[in-house]
């Protein structure tokens, strides 16, 4: 597992009301919800950044209010034209 390191002032975690350890685990959690959402990785791929395992990631973008399934407009406009 590859380590990343952030310089961040102490006044951000108190800030956020947030442990630094809460800190990391929320931002892992944050960044794969973007790029799920955004359809640049997938349900398990998301799941493995956020730390967590697929079902708990899905309960998790249900808690946040999040789409758990990403459409594409172009592909559902196609789909629909065949149809």
């Amino acid at each position: 597992m590859a380590t990343i390191t952030l310089d961040l002032p102490p006044e951000v975690f108190s800030a956020l009301r947030r442990t630094p350890d809460e800190f990391v685990r929320e931002l892992r959690i944050v960044g794969a919800i973007y790029w799920y959402s955004r359809g640049e990785i997938s349900q398990e791929k998301a799941a493995q950044i956020a730390g967590m395992n697929r079902v708990v990631f899905l309960d998790e973008l249900a808690r946040r209010k999040i789409d758990v399934f990403v459409v594409d407009p172009t592909d559902l406009q196609r789909e629909s034209d065949r149809g």
